[in-house]
């Protein structure tokens, strides 16, 4: 009989959210065991070092049986939980003791807010709650459009976006550097999405080869252009680099083990600073058929939707080649680390005006004041070597000097 119900049940596990993802985080389950559940409603949250989702249901039926508990971190592909199909027979097991003390019903109910309506206290889902700690929100502010008035995500998300006083720029800070040290006694310690940006960067250190090559580039026709068209620099460095991993495409690859994969479609991450909780690497997907205006749009709205929390799975998936641009307070030279599986990473420092020493067209020196920036490529020695790196960055400078 044990054997019978085992071959009927639908196995829920850790969903794949990228090649260089390999585990995950629940942080809620919605659902408890016995449960009825519609094929594609969500059954649990989730947190990696890219990004937060939920689990959806892969059939409709009943929870048969939930097995990794809240804050439990587990590889992709460990079943989750089980599901009884709808219309499949199988019986569902009596409800398991409580995992780590917690049960699963206990990991998905909502907390009674202070706050109160007319019918008693507001009640607030797991991911609600999360959002209104990280952003200091009181919910009782925030009129909800769920049944009853019941505050959803996206209410909060409108209120956060809503009473944004300005907007920060893309990527403000390193990504690398390491959190403050708690003051004494206070116990603190890294977030846990500190934690997998910090395994995941020095898994990368421990992997690559990496390389660092810098080039000064004279922005002067770049800042006009961009003052012309109202967009930032990083959306011509980002047109620019596209068009320099065409003309060299072994930079415009993945290295998995000793597998060495070319991409001929250019999918271009973009770091994206989240403030205290670290940074995520939105993806401009087939980014060679943007135009600088295009690109600089869909840069704009994966920033907007990485900061609200918006992002998919498919938003973070599948990136070729990452640009990171942390210039915003005046740093003028970084060494970015690789984002794994890529094999290269570009880094955009300041824009600053200096004297540099400029030739005319028959040959004179003279000195003049340029808007100049330091572009920094960290690249892995077990696929690429440095002549090909430094043609990579002339061609980008290259690029850049000569928009029109």
């Amino acid at each position: 009989m044990s054997s019978s119900r085992t071959e009927t049940l639908v196995d829920v596990t850790m969903p794949q959210m990228g090649v260089s993802v390999a585990e995950g985080t629940i942080v809620a389950w919605r659902v408890e065991p016995g449960d009825r559940i519609e094929a594609d409603a969500t059954i649990a949250e989730i947190s990696t070092d890219k990004i937060d989702t939920e689990v959806p249901a892969p059939v409709s039926g009943v929870v048969a049986e939930i097995l990794v508990p809240v804050e439990e971190t587990v590889s992709v592909g460990t079943v989750l939980a089980r599901i009884a199909p709808a219309g499949g027979g199988a019986p569902v097991a009596d409800r398991p003791p409580p995992l780590d003390g917690v049960t699963a019903g206990q990991a998905r109910t909502e907390t009674p807010s202070p706050s109160k309506t007319g019918n008693g206290h507001r009640r607030y889902s797991p991911v609600v709650q999360r959002i209104a700690t990280e952003h200091g929100i009181d919910l009782s502010q925030i009129e909800g459009t769920g049944r009853d008035g019941r505050v959803r995500k996206q209410d909060v998300l409108a209120f956060l976006e809503s009473a944004a006083a300005e907007e920060p720029p893309l990527h403000i800070e390193s990504p690398y550097r390491p959190e403050p040290l708690a003051p004494a006694g206070d116990g603190g310690g890294l977030s846990r999405i500190r934690r997998q940006i910090g395994e995941h960067m020095k898994r990368s250190l421990d992997t690559t080869a990496t390389c660092t090559t810098w080039i000064e580039v004279d922005m002067s026709r770049v800042e006009a252009a961009r003052a012309r068209l109202g967009v930032t620099a990083l959306s011509f460095v980002a047109r620019a680099t596209i068009d320099a991993l065409r003309e060299h495409p072994a930079l415009n690859a993945w290295l998995e083990d000793e597998r060495y994969t070319r991409h001929t479609e250019v999918n271009l991450g973009i770091a994206v600073s989240l403030g205290d909780d670290g940074l995520i690497v939105p993806v401009v997907h087939r980014a060679h058929e943007l135009s600088v205006e295009g690109l600089a749009a869909r840069i704009r709205d994966l920033a907007d939707r990485a900061r609200a929390r918006q992002l998919t799975p498919d938003d973070v998936r599948g990136g070729t080649f990452t640009i990171t641009n942390p210039g915003q307070y005046g740093s003028i030279m970084a060494t970015p680390i690789i984002n794994l599986p890529q094999v290269g990473i570009l880094d955009l420092e300041a824009v600053i005006k200096r004297p540099v020493v400029v030739t005319d067209a028959e040959g004179n020196d003279s000195i003049a004041i340029r808007p100049m920036t330091i572009l920094g490529l960290s690249w892995d020695h077990r696929a690429l070597d440095g002549a090909l790196s430094a043609q990579f960055l002339a061609t980008v400078k290259r690029n850049l000097e000569s928009v029109a």
